[in-house]
C-alpha cells in the first residue's frame, strides 16, 4: 500500500488560499497558548536532538533551512502560501522524525527534531502560517490592509 507522502500543489494553494470569512487571527489567551506551545515544541526538540550526538553544528546549518520556503513567494502568494506552509506545519517533521527512527536512520531523525524545533521557534515568535493575502497575513497576525479585497481581486 503506498501512503502520499505530500499533497498536491493544487491542494497546497487551495488549502492557502483559503480565508474564512471573517476570519481573525488567534488573540489574547489563544494566541498566547499558540506561542507557549511553540516554545514548549522548541525545547522539546532542542533537548530531544541533543540526545542523539549530531552536534551543534549540524543543528544551526539545518535550523534556518525550512525559511527557504520564502522562495516560493517569487512565484506569486498562493504559491508561496502553499510551500511556506508544507514547510512550517507539524507534519513534515513529525513524519521525517518517524520514518527515519523506523528505517534506523537517525541523523534523518535528528534532521526531523530540528526542523520542528525551527516551527517551534517561529511560533513562539507569533509567527504563523500563511494566508495567500499576503505574507504578513498568518492565523497569528492580522492581515494587511486591503489583504481581503485583493484575496476576492478587487482594487
Amino acid at each position: 500500500m503506498h501512503v502520499p507522502m505530500s499533497l498536491p500543489l493544487d491542494a497546497l494553494t487551495t488549502l492557502a488560499a483559503t480565508v474564512p470569512s471573517g476570519a481573525a487571527p488567534a488573540a489574547g489567551g489563544v494566541r498566547l497558548l499558540l506561542r507557549l506551545e511553540g516554545l514548549a515544541v522548541l525545547l522539546g526538540a532542542t533537548l530531544l536532538y541533543s540526545q542523539f550526538g549530531e552536534g551543534w553544528v549540524l543543528f544551526a546549518a539545518l535550523f534556518f533551512a525550512p525559511d527557504l520556503a520564502i522562495a516560493a513567494y517569487a512565484v506569486g502568494p498562493r504559491a508561496g502560501a502553499a510551500v511556506y506552509n508544507a514547510a512550517h506545519t507539524y507534519v513534515g517533521p513529525i513524519a521525517l522524525a518517524t520514518a527515519a527512527l523506523l528505517a534506523g536512520r537517525p541523523i534523518l531523525a535528528a534532521a526531523g527534531l530540528v526542523w520542528a524545533a525551527h516551527i517551534g521557534f517561529d511560533r513562539a515568535l507569533g509567527f504563523g502560517l500563511k494566508y495567500a493575502t499576503g505574507f504578513g497575513h498568518t492565523h497569528l497576525s492580522p492581515a494587511p490592509r486591503g489583504a481581503g479585497r485583493a484575496a476576492r481581486g478587487v482594487g
